[in-house]
Parts: structure tokens; C-alpha cells; sequence
């Protein structure tokens, strides 16, 4: 069996029918009215979007965009200390002015140790961003191997007294030509 769908070159190959589960099988091979049980969803014909339309504008819609840098200067390799900068740019493309009230950092190293951070504010502030502003900060931190990450998340308080979370995406700290 292939399947073709407008705007593909060529067919796809349809999995093979002994890979697919029993009660698969007779939907694979084409048989007409049959519909293939799930347990979990119901099937959505490919051309119809199962994707709600996007709104114009988001109310919150914050970016996070995240620069690091290793500091060799305050690093000392045989203590194993390793001190990493970073600076992050965080953008409100939302439609709300939104104020950011705490961080959450997960900072974990090469061996799996995890420390977690919880603080108020950035670098000492709170920065409020209306819709188009960004606030950008640097800070630091120290972890025990040559290579780690970090990931978290913002607490941010809008305009109409909502409370929201704005991920940080996960990024790496890694010194220089360390393979990990």
C-alpha cells in the first residue's frame, strides 16, 4: 500500500503489516468504513487542522535569549571551579505590559548534581516591560565541572493582575574545547 499526498513527490511506503498491531491491520489495507482504534484520540483527516487558529497577538508573549561565556580569570580547573557568565535578553512581544517579580534556576553539572535558585527579581530588579521593550542583564554562576546547564523560569505579574510563568530554555555552560 502507498499513500500519496497532494503536494509530496512520489509515495510514501505504508508500514509493513506485520509491524502494525492486530487491530491496525485491517485499517492499513484499505478496507473501507474501518477505523483505526486508539485508545487515546481519534483520528484527524490530514487536511483538516487539528491545530486551533492562531490569535493575532499573544497578551503574554515573552522572549528569552541567552549569551554565555566561560571566565577563565575566576575559574580554577584543579579546585574545580568553573565560573560561567551569561546574559540574557528578555523581550515582551506579548500585547500586555508585564513586570518580572522572581527567578527560578535549575543549574546542573556534568556529574548530576542539581542546585536549584529561587530569588525575587534579576540582578537586584524587578524590570517592567510594556509590549516592544526588552531588559537585558548579566550574571554568573560556579559549578564544580567543565560543562553544565541551566534552565528555569520567570514568575511575571501583567497589567490586569494575572500571574504567569515565562520558560527559560534550557542552555549549556562548557568551557572551551571540552568535548562532553
Amino acid at each position: 500500500m502507498a499513500v500519496r499526498r497532494p503536494g509530496m513527490d512520489g509515495p510514501m511506503a505504508a508500514p509493513a503489516q506485520s509491524a502494525l498491531p492486530p487491530s491496525w491491520r485491517s485499517y492499513a489495507a484499505g478496507s473501507q468504513g474501518t477505523a483505526a482504534p486508539t485508545p487515546y484520540t481519534s483520528l484527524t483527516p490530514w487536511n483538516q487542522s487539528i491545530i486551533p487558529p492562531m490569535k493575532s497577538s499573544l497578551k503574554h508573549d515573552i522572549q528569552v535569549d541567552i549569551e554565555t561565556t566561560f571566565i577563565r580569570e575566576q575559574s580554577d580547573v584543579e579546585a574545580d571551579r568553573y565560573v560561567f557568565g551569561y546574559t540574557i535578553t528578555i523581550s515582551n512581544q506579548g500585547s500586555l505590559s508585564a513586570r518580572l517579580l522572581n527567578r527560578h534556576w535549575i543549574i546542573t553539572d556534568a556529574n548530576g548534581k542539581v542546585e536549584e535558585v529561587r530569588g525575587e527579581g534579576v540582578v537586584g530588579e524587578q524590570p517592567y516591560l510594556e509590549p516592544g521593550q526588552h531588559y537585558r542583564y548579566s550574571s554568573g554562576t560556579i559549578i564544580e565541572t567543565p560543562v553544565g546547564a541551566m534552565e528555569g523560569d520567570y514568575e511575571m505579574l501583567d497589567d490586569q493582575g494575572e500571574h504567569f510563568v515565562t520558560p527559560i530554555p534550557a542552555f549549556s555552560l562548557q568551557m572551551p574545547n571540552v568535548v562532553h
